[in-house]
């Protein structure tokens, strides 16, 4: 290409150029710019690598020329002879100049030989893959989000290469459908999921497991979500198999649920075809958690939910028959609804429920009994009344405890004082155990004083050899999380020493470096660095985690 250009007729070289540009689908100024380059690579093997020479072609006669550039310098700052000039000589040739303008010399334009030929081609070609690439990223930075149709151009180890015309794309492994296979020349639809520059020029990332392809799909099948009357808030998929979509609209007089089915089917249908027979529940999406919850579990009947909003986790109670309905093959059911909500979700029978009702009140009556000395009637009006521990009774308001039947303030006040009193005897025997173990005052302070959940943990620690703050300050996260491994094949779990507080990967990682900190192992900016602390968050941070709460329990 670069000996044509320099060689034959100079307009051949611009219909080349043309040419390339067109077939690229890129600026015909870039083409000219690359071929430039090579002539001026080429020209430096002829007239020294040390020269500053430019080439330039005129767009619309083909002639080239070729120059020797000069540029001035400070005086005392010259370190190429050959491409730059102080400026007290430059101001002999040219009472004007000044620092950075610069003399040009013409150079006769020469013939390219076979070497030079070949490296000016690789210049070009080099050039001409950059601005490609550019312009895919470019055009495609802007569109993730989009389905895009394309045809399959070849396959490579499970991934998937699309042809979009334009560009191509990738569907990995883990984007397609399971069971899907997807032969060369086929056309197929995906959806842009990220572009990203890298070494090798930016890669286009399809998928078809993607719960938002299936949100598209449903906007290019039903006009009033693609117009935006009704909303697609959440999706789940196990793709190529189930999938509920949760819909929503504030139009009244729309049924979203019936306008994503469509007449007979039609329109839900054509997303199912699509996805390869994908089963799809259409789901009516409701603010109240607890409805939402019930509708994400069809086609199940729930016959109670019970909400715990700290945890984010909700019980779920349905009748025997139900039960693996609910559930679901594989536990599909359950899980594609707690995606769906974002909800942990526990389903019980309305037996299975019923039986451990009964263990806890029986439980807790018991407790009741033996912690404040009272006869069953009187534990049991307290279990019925929703108290759940010692320490409630203990430090509610006296009229909580007054106004259930039978009870008056005295009888109040004394099973109050009764409370206090076991919980006094239970935190010094505690107390004590945790002297005997070897427990140290500043791991008892770490974790938040001595209340009862405090000393419980510290004697739980102390059993794995963890007395002090430093020795908890060695722990890692999997020790307070617990941990998996494989053992003869199988995936075993093992338990970590503060399980029942379910804390997360960043809560144990916090809880760790805050016992690093106490123990001077790193100072407050290693600390804040490692957890992430902000500065404007330093004076809320000097509180967390306290590593136990108001009930003494390690802090999230």
């Amino acid at each position: 290409m670069t000996t044509s250009g320099v060689s034959a007729n100079r307009l051949e070289l611009l219909q080349i150029a043309k040419a390339v540009a067109a077939e690229k689908t890129i600026d015909e100024g870039l083409v000219l710019e690359a071929i430039e380059e090579a002539i001026q690579k080429a020209a430096r093997s002829r007239y020294g690598a040390e020269l500053d020479i430019r080439a330039k072609i005129n767009p619309v006669s083909g002639d080239i020329s070729l120059k020797h550039r000069i540029t001035v310098v400070e005086d005392g700052e010259v370190e190429n002879e050959s491409a730059q000039i102080p400026l007290t000589d430059a101001k002999k040739r040219d009472k004007t100049a000044d620092v950075g303008a610069y003399f040009e010399e013409d150079l006769p334009m020469f013939d390219f030989g076979r070497v030079m030929s070949q490296t000016g081609k690789q210049v070009v070609m080099q050039r001409l893959r950059e601005a490609e690439r550019e312009r895919q990223f470019e055009e495609y930075k802007d569109r993730v989000g989009e389905i895009v149709n394309g045809i399959v151009k070849r396959v490579e180890y499970g991934n998937v290469i699309i042809d979009l015309g334009r560009a191509e794309a990738i569907v990995r492994r883990n984007d397609g459908l399971p069971r899907e296979n997807l032969q060369v020349n086929e056309r197929v639809r995906a959806y842009i999921y990220d572009v990203r520059r890298e070494t090798r020029g930016p890669q286009i990332f399809l998928s078809r497991a993607h719960p938002d392809f299936m949100a598209a799909l449903f906007a290019q099948e039903v006009p009033e979500v693609y117009e935006g009357v009704i909303e697609i808030p959440a999706v789940a998929r196990d793709p190529g198999s189930r999938a509920k979509i949760a819909v929503l609209t504030n139009d009244s007089s729309i049924d979203p649920v019936g306008a994503c089915v469509g007449m007979r089917g039609s329109r839900v249908q054509a997303v199912v075809n699509e996805l390869a027979g994908e089963k799809i529940d259409i789901i009516p999406w409701s603010p109240d958690a607890a409805t939402f919850i019930v509708n994400a579990l069809q086609p199940a009947e729930v016959a109670k939910v019970v909400l715990d909003e700290e945890d984010n986790r909700v019980e779920v109670v349905v009748p025997e028959e139900q039960l693996s309905l609910a559930i679901g093959r594989r536990g599909q059911n359950v899980r594609l609804a707690s995606q769906l909500t974002g909800w942990s979700i526990d389903i019980l029978t309305e037996e299975e429920e019923s039986e451990r009702r009964n263990k806890e009140f029986t439980e807790r009556t018991e407790l009741f009994q033996e912690a404040l000395d009272v006869d069953e009637v009187i534990a049991q009006l307290l279990v019925s009344e929703g108290f759940e521990s010692v320490e409630e009774v203990a430090f509610v308001e006296l009229g909580e405890i007054e106004h259930i039947e039978g009870f008056d303030e005295e009888t109040a006040q004394e099973l109050q004082d009764r409370a206090r009193e076991h919980l006094q005897r239970l935190t010094g025997d505690l107390d004590s155990k945790r002297q005997e173990l070897g427990v140290q005052d500043n791991l008892i302070a770490f974790l938040g004083g001595e209340s009862i959940d405090t000393l419980k943990t510290s004697i739980k620690l102390a059993g794995d050899d963890v007395k002090s703050v430093e020795d908890f300050a060695g722990l890692t996260p999997d020790d307070l999380r617990g941990w998996y491994e494989s053992q003869d094949g199988e995936r075993v779990r093992h338990p970590g020493l503060l399980d029942e507080y379910r804390l997360s990967a960043e809560d144990a990682e916090e809880l760790i470096m805050r016992a690093r900190l106490d123990a001077g192992w790193i100072t407050e900016d290693d600390y804040k660095e490692a957890v992430g602390v902000a500065e404007e968050e330093e004076a809320e941070e000097e509180e967390l985690p306290e590593a136990a709460n108001e009930e003494g329990t390690p802090s999230e």
